[in-house]
């Protein structure tokens, strides 16, 4: 085989419709645009979300609320996620990341106490909830409260 019998695979490449050449291509005259009214017209195409003169559905709905820039975004992680791992381990979001359970090393993580936590664990993350808290300290670990 050379490189010259190279070809694509049959189907593999559609051919271009093209419009407006003669009568013979199927496409001739009209350029698949009908006949005469807005759609013919060159730029005639609708606005999306224009509804023929009634007023469109986005400007009758009135506003609602905004989107706060300064809000807080935290990787949450609940404490039976951590219960996996053994007894003294420190968990930090560098660890959370290698293990799989964060995306990024870099993101604020606060752990739920959802689960049972059965191992003294060393847990550094930005947010605590008061249960987790409960949990982290009845099963002897310690929660580090991280900038």
């Amino acid at each position: 085989m050379k490189i010259s019998d190279l070809a694509p695979t049959p189907g593999a490449k559609k051919k271009e419709k093209r419009i407006g050449r003669g009568p013979g291509s199927g496409h001739g005259k009209t350029a698949t645009k009908g006949h005469k009214g807005q759609a013919a017209r060159s730029g005639g195409t609708k606005a999306p979300g224009f509804e023929g003169g009634q007023q469109p559905l986005i400007r009758r709905v009135p506003k609602r609320g905004f989107k706060n820039i300064f809000k807080k975004e935290y990787a949450v992680v609940n404490l039976n996620r951590l219960d996996q791992f053994p007894a003294e381990t420190v968990i930090n979001p560098e660890f959370l990341h290698q293990a799989g359970i964060i995306k990024k090393a870099t993101e604020s993580v606060k752990v739920l106490g959802e689960g049972a936590l059965t191992k003294p664990l060393v847990i550094a993350a930005h947010k605590f909830s008061e249960e987790a808290l409960k949990k982290i300290q009845a099963a002897g670990g310690r929660a580090e409260v991280l900038s």
